[in-house]
This record gives C-alpha cells, sequence and structure tokens, in this order.
C-alpha cells in the first residue's frame, strides 16, 4: 500500500503498537481477526482502527476481517523494518552496553555497523562482536560506510557537538537519549528522543494521584 501525506503523529505512533500486538497474535495461533475482536483486545474503538488503517490503504475484507499475518507485514513496509538502514552507537557507557546487548536492531531495520566511545580505553573491546572504536575514528568510518542513523548515548554536555558533526558525515537520524534538543539546531534532522526520566515522572504524577496511567495519545 502506498503511504500518504501528512499522517498524524499520533497515528504513527499507534503503529509500533499495531505491529507487536499482532506478532502476539500470530504466537497465540490467531490468523484472523475483525476490526471489533482487535479493539476490545486492544482498548481502541474499532472505528479508531480502521481509520488509523485507512491512513494507509485499504486493509482487510468485510465479512472477514483482517488477515493478521499480511496486515503485520503491512505495518512492518509502512515502518520501513523491511529496508535495512546502516546505524552507528555513540556512548559505550552502561546505557549504551545495555542497548547494544538486548535489542536485536535488524528485527527493526537497522544494522548496527560501528560503536564510539571518547574514552581511549575502551578501544577495541567488543560489544556483541562489535569493537569499540575512538571517536576521533567517526568521521572516517562514517564517510566509509555511510550510516544513517546514529543513537546518541553521550552527556548533554558532549552531544551538540557530536550532532553538529554526524549531520556534517550525512548522518541525519537520531535516536537521542540525551537531553540536547537536536530540532532546536537542526530542524531537518528525524528525532526520535527518549527522556526516560520523563516516563517516570509520570508514573510519579499518576501514582500520586490514584488515576489511570497517562496514554502515549494522552502525551502528545
Amino acid at each position: 500500500m502506498q503511504q500518504k501525506n501528512n499522517i498524524s503523529n499520533s497515528v504513527i505512533r499507534r503503529l509500533p503498537r499495531y505491529y507487536r500486538f499482532l506478532g502476539e497474535l500470530l504466537n497465540q495461533g490467531i490468523t484472523k481477526i475483525s476490526s471489533r475482536e482487535l479493539s476490545e483486545k486492544m482498548r481502541l474503538t474499532a472505528s479508531q482502527i480502521r481509520q488509523d488503517l485507512n491512513c494507509f490503504g485499504g486493509f482487510g475484507q468485510q465479512g472477514y476481517g483482517y488477515n493478521v499475518a499480511e496486515l503485520r507485514s503491512e505495518i512492518a513496509h509502512i515502518l520501513g523494518l523491511d529496508n535495512m538502514r546502516k546505524m552507528i552507537l555513540i556512548g559505550a557507557g552502561n546505557l549504551g552496553r545495555a542497548i547494544t546487548v538486548h535489542i536485536d536492531f535488524k528485527k527493526y531495520g537497522y544494522e548496527l555497523v560501528g560503536i564510539f566511545d571518547s574514552n581511549i580505553s575502551m578501544e577495541g573491546i567488543e560489544i556483541s562482536g562489535i569493537p569499540i572504536m575512538h571517536t576521533n575514528r567517526m568521521k572516517d568510518f562514517c564517510l566509509d560506510n555511510s550510516p544513517k542513523m546514529a543513537v546518541l548515548c553521550i552527556p548533554r554536555s558532549a552531544a551538540k557537538d557530536t550532532v553538529a558533526a554526524l549531520m556534517e558525515y550525512g548522518v541525519h537520524a537520531f535516536w537521542n537519549f540525551t537531553h540536547y534538543d537536536i530540532h532546536f539546531d537542526y530542524p531537518e534532522a528525524d528525532v526520535e528522543n527518549v527522556h526516560l526520566t520523563d516516563s517516570l515522572m509520570t508514573l510519579s504524577y499518576t501514582a500520586e494521584n490514584h488515576r489511570q496511567p497517562v496514554t502515549a495519545e494522552e502525551n502528545e
């Protein structure tokens, strides 16, 4: 299906949830499902599900519902999971190591090709079979390998100069675990910010006020 322009951010953010949930259905041996049944399991309205999927074309058949495997494959294609992109990670501390070890990037359309750190004593140490390189080798590596995305697991104080260099080297997409606002200086960059402490503070609020957790849609 062809993706339409101007898809809302809230719709895009629901797609990974659909993909994950459809995978769970396949693991349970469920091969087809109606929008009503899907809505009951996901706690969304059937209308919301149909509207979300209609943003990308017609899915499902009236009286039949959705073929779970086909719908999951279509969503994977929409998300670009079948289009492998080269990626590097900057910052091989505890967070960087945990991300490298515990996330199977290839399942999500990325090939981790390089890990960099400013600590020279870490050079050559391998994480998941990938040797750490000093950041002074980052320019030549990027020019030779053309990664398109970077994971930033570095202090905020180092983030601005690092992003400036990476933009110059042709990296324009960032999974950003720093508190540096990349879009302030580079509005053209593709950025997904991950603020773990923001999630913790949101949980603190909901626990303090004894209410239902705030959903992703309400956060936007």
